[in-house]
């Protein structure tokens, strides 16, 4: 086994995973993904990298596949599926327009990821940052008639995409698993361990 040093003196080996799940029990108790990685390729199981005991890691990689699935079906539209979720989220909210906190909490966002993703359809005139009546200090996320005719453009290719989910995963299931990510992405307790 080769040893790198990182930055700080932490120590970091570099090897295969295959040999080390091969070789003796020296390391089982040590690392539980290595170990329930190990289990599985005893019972025969044709996914050891694929699958993950971690479900963030899971429900990320799962993310990553949905949003290329939504970019791809909203591409002729000039929409990414970030973009369109924001723009879903405005149009809902077109009578009475949220601040920027208001937007990045129901998106479950940080305040500069969200300015990230607004400066785009900002330039492109589909939202307007508005000044509050009350706080000067306190903008609030407008969308303009032409961001609700590009989200009205791309509904139907959203839509497409909503298709191709339920047709893969199942109607029911689809119902069931928007329902509990939902409720993850909006539990206090998931946010941080301290409660």
């Amino acid at each position: 086994m080769k040893v790198r040093v990182l930055y700080g003196g932490l120590v970091r080996p570099r090897f295969k995973i295959l040999p080390l799940l091969r070789s003796s029990s020296a390391y089982e108790g040590v690392c539980p993904i290595l170990s329930m990685a190990k289990a599985r390729m005893a019972k025969g199981s044709k996914q050891i990298f694929g699958d993950t005991p971690c479900i963030a890691a899971a429900i990320r990689k799962a993310s990553r596949r949905l949003s290329q699935l939504y970019d791809d079906a909203l591409g002729p539209s000039g929409l990414r599926s970030t973009q369109y979720s924001i723009l879903f989220e405005l149009d809902r909210r077109a009578k009475k327009p949220p601040t920027m906190r208001e937007l990045a909490d129901v998106l479950v966002i940080d305040r500069s990821a969200l300015g990230h993703n607004l400066r785009p359809l900002q330039r492109d005139g589909l939202i307007a940052l508005k000044g509050s009546s009350e706080d000067r200090r306190r903008r609030h996320v407008v969308i303009t008639a032409q961001g609700k005719a590009r989200y009205r453009k791309a509904t139907p290719l959203w839509e497409t995409a909503q298709h191709r989910f339920d047709q893969v995963y199942g109607k029911s299931k689809a119902e069931d698993l928007r329902a509990t990510l939902s409720a993850i992405a909006h539990h206090d307790r998931l946010r941080t361990l301290r409660d």
